[in-house]
């Protein structure tokens, strides 16, 4: 479970300079309205972050299985979400934001799954 708690890390990490570069690096260089994305992308990935690093810690009060499967989906969505909003900004091809709601998908599945996960009894 401790590479969880490495990914959230280092998640953290990349989102916080994607968003100094987003706020200092990219004005100027795209539109306000692409900016927002990026705004949105580094939002969402840090939104996950702490939820990726307490699943790290959870083995105790959930089953273990059901926690990693929620963090893979967090994981996850959180790359395919966040990362093609980045891509969306950084090359400009709109068709690269029509894959966003997968991870937006991956991402209420890792939401789901924990809940799930919090219900259930740990295994002994």
């Amino acid at each position: 479970m401790k590479h969880l708690s490495v990914i959230a890390a280092v998640l953290g990490f990349v989102g916080v300079a994607l968003g100094a570069f987003g706020a200092h690096g990219l004005q100027g260089l795209v539109s306000p309205a692409m900016l927002d994305v990026w705004k949105t992308a580094v939002s969402y990935q840090m939104y996950h972050v702490p939820v990726i690093l307490l699943l790290g810690l959870l083995p105790a009060l959930a089953p273990r299985r059901l926690i990693l499967l929620a963090g893979y989906c967090f994981i996850a969505g959180v790359l395919v979400f966040s990362g093609s909003l980045y891509a969306l900004v950084w090359f400009g091809v709109p068709r690269l934001g029509m894959i966003t709601p997968l991870g937006g998908v991956l991402l209420l599945l890792g939401w789901l799954t924990l809940a799930v996960a919090l219900l259930k009894k740990p295994a002994a």
